[in-house]
């Protein structure tokens, strides 16, 4: 049979020498590293009185962030939940009614919002694809909880209270925030039915 590549080797059986034929050489040698991990520093930590630091950027439990009026910035486009690879994102959009604008950033809003907490893999792709920076992952981790139906997440967990809202600015590079501060980007606004759109697709 010809080989496909030149890369093929002939292996030769190499007869082992007496000394290899007891394994006392292969065995005091395996445990000099086992006995050599008595002498170094510990991996393991007392948990919970002791605690890791996690990176600023660490990927943990979401939150559907609110503006700086402290109005919902979701409207349910569902991109998130289409970007979402483990599709552990699900949605019901409605309409804001007269009198919600403090409560909704745009006319249209997520009434029903849920994570499937056992679904999700922290990959970040919602967080990538909301245009209206609605959605993080937080440096906050995961509860544990007994019943699986406790791991789906709804909005009364997700959305971020008006008295406490979480700081992002370690996940947001100096670019983005820059950006942020120019309003007369149509990203940057709400939308209003009653101004005209331009040719650029703009508000």
């Amino acid at each position: 049979m010809q080989a496909l590549t030149n890369r093929s080797k002939v292996v030769s059986k190499k007869e082992m020498t007496f000394m290899e034929r007891m394994y006392l050489p292969a065995i005091f040698g395996g445990m000099m590293i086992t006995f050599s991990h008595f002498f170094r520093r510990k991996p393991t930590i007392k948990y919970p009185e002791q605690k890791r630091e996690f990176s600023g950027i660490y990927r943990g439990q979401h939150v559907l962030k609110r503006d700086e009026k402290g109005a919902e910035r979701c409207t349910a486009c569902g991109l998130c939940a289409v970007a979402c690879p483990a599709e552990a994102i699900t949605m019901v959009s409605a309409e804001r009614k007269p009198g919600e604008e403090n409560l909704y950033r745009e006319e249209k809003y997520a009434a029903k919002y849920e994570i499937n907490m056992l679904r999700c893999i922290f990959c970040g792709d919602c967080e990538e694809a909301c245009p209206k920076e609605a959605i993080f992952l937080t440096d906050r981790q995961v509860s544990v909880y007994g019943q699986r139906k406790s791991f789906i997440y709804g909005k009364d967990v997700l959305v971020e209270s008006k008295d406490s809202p979480i700081d992002l600015a370690k996940r947001q590079t100096p670019s983005v925030k820059e950006f942020k501060l120019h309003k007369e980007f149509g990203h940057n606004q709400t939308y209003d039915k009653n101004k005209k759109v331009n040719a650029g697709g703009h508000h």
